[in-house]
């Protein structure tokens, strides 16, 4: 004879979130860490992060470059004392890929293109790439998706290969335009 909840059971199980068997008391979630479903609590699994958390860490390394170029753009690295000297420039004479790159900085803050990108090209095509690159993370968090941008080896030995060049032809006579 069936009981009064059906199937010929006298009780049926409770259901947990996916519809199975409600787990035991005190139960870890496999894959959350939170703790399961428990007779009496009303619960559901654990949301995704809101749109203010999501946005937190690119509006705040966008404070933290803001800030940077602010000071940098305030504080002029063509006046002497006011920053370290690169070491590697002051041991061995030899340029490196970033020399110039706070004074390439200080020009395209003031918007003198031409200046950034005479004091150190690279970190002047830095800045752009950095710009693309934060705006794909925003749009990306904003829509909840999270940002991967997986570079196969071949690209970072080009990269390497590219801040190797600059920095052998920047330190060579033909290549003193590259020299800030």
């Amino acid at each position: 004879m069936p009981g009064p909840h059906g199937h010929g059971s006298v009780l049926k199980r409770r259901t947990g979130w996916m519809g199975q068997a409600g787990p035991p008391t005190g139960w870890m979630g496999p894959r959350t860490g939170q703790v399961g479903h428990r007779e009496g609590q009303v619960g559901r699994p654990p949301g995704p992060p809101g749109r203010v958390r999501r946005l937190a860490t690119p509006l705040g390394i966008l404070a933290a470059v803001t800030t940077a170029f602010t000071y940098v753009g305030t504080v002029d690295p063509n006046d002497p004392g006011h920053y370290p000297v690169c070491p590697l420039l002051k041991l061995t004479g030899v340029l490196c890929p970033g020399c110039g790159g706070l004074r390439s900085a200080h020009a395209f803050i003031h918007g003198d293109l031409g200046a950034a990108f005479s004091a150190n090209a690279i970190a002047t095509v830095g800045y752009f790439l950095f710009a693309a690159v934060w705006v794909l993370w925003l749009a990306r968090a904003w829509r909840g998706q999270p940002l991967r941008i997986g570079l196969a080896p071949v690209w970072w030995w080009g990269v390497g290969a590219v801040l190797l060049i600059f920095t052998v032809v920047r330190n060579l006579p033909f290549g003193s335009a590259l020299a800030p």
